[in-house]
Parts: C-alpha cells; structure tokens; sequence
C-alpha cells in the first residue's frame, strides 16, 4: 500500500490487484524474521516473481507478476530508508514476460505472505532462487512516525541496509554475502 491509499483493506494486495495505478510516497520498513511463528497468522499468499530494468541510486524500475496473471511496472525513488516515490501501473501479463528479457540482474523470486498484526498487515516475504534462505517482513505505514505493534517473531529492523532491497537482492544475491 502507497500512503494516501485509500483505506486499510488496501494492503491485501491491492495493489497487486487494482485495476489503474498507484502513486504517491511509500512508507515502509523493513526487519528480519526471527522465527517461523508468523506462519500460523497467514491470511493469503501469492507467489511474485519480479525483474528490475533499471536499479541505481537514483531510481529502481520494476517488473512484477503476481500469480493469477496480475502485471505491474513499478517506478521507485533510489534513496534507501522510511519513505520512497511510487508510481504502480498494471501492464498485460504478456507484457510484463517480455520485459523481462530486458533486466539488470537475476529475477526475484518469492513467495509474500501477509499476516494480519493488529491495526496493519506484515508482507512476509520467503525468498527462492539466489536468494533462498532470506526472509523479511515489512509493514506499510500511514506517515513515518506511526505505532505498530511488533510481533515476536520480528527481528533486526533493515530498512536503513541497502543489501535487502530487492533491487540490489537482484544484483547481489543473498546467496554470496549471507
């Protein structure tokens, strides 16, 4: 979910699943999974694969598709941290396979899972590929100072650490520097 989406319910794959667009300032961060108790709260799972076009300090252009034939290009803000630019558009699934000839790096492959906490929804992600043994979990938040509530099964906060943006995941592969 983009900040000034509009409502909670958005972050159920919404925008994975939302005709149109989405734009706006992404509130996001990132921690480590310090257990697998999160499994036992799952309320959906959907496997995404994802390609980046372009991944630099400046700006990351993304390729994604979700299962069930969603298709989105994805343009972000470069600089790590809280809060980032989005701009989210649904493509045609065709269009989305063909573009991913055109990536810098490997195809992210993982499986996000999300977990209902309290007033928001963890995006869990389980990584495959390259990346196998990395798992993550994030929470989208209305403006950068809001309250969460931290499950214990919540690790070391990243979002600051460049190495775990799946831009340069796609890059640099957990697999060569875990």
């Amino acid at each position: 979910m983009v900040a000034g989406s509009n409502s909670p319910a958005d972050t159920t794959f919404s925008h994975f699943e939302r005709a149109g667009y989405v734009m706006g300032i992404e509130i996001e961060r990132k921690f480590l999974v310090a257990s697998d108790a999160w499994r036992a709260g799952v309320s959906k799972s959907k496997r995404v694969r994802q390609a980046y076009l372009r991944a630099d300090e400046e700006a990351s252009v993304r390729v994604r598709l979700v299962d069930g034939g969603g298709a989105f290009i994805t343009i972000k803000s470069g600089s790590p941290g809280i809060g980032r630019h989005e701009f989210e558009y649904a493509i045609p699934p065709h269009d989305a396979e063909a573009l991913f000839a055109l990536r810098v790096g490997a195809v992210i492959e993982k499986v996000r899972h999300l977990v209902p906490v309290g007033a928001h929804t963890w995006e869990v992600d389980v990584f495959e590929g390259e990346n196998r043994g990395l798992c993550l979990a994030e929470i989208e938040l209305a403006h950068a100072d809001e309250a969460f509530e931290t499950p214990a099964w919540i690790g070391r906060e990243v979002t600051a650490d460049p190495r775990y943006y799946n831009a340069l995941l796609a890059q640099q592969p957990f697999e060569r520097w875990c």
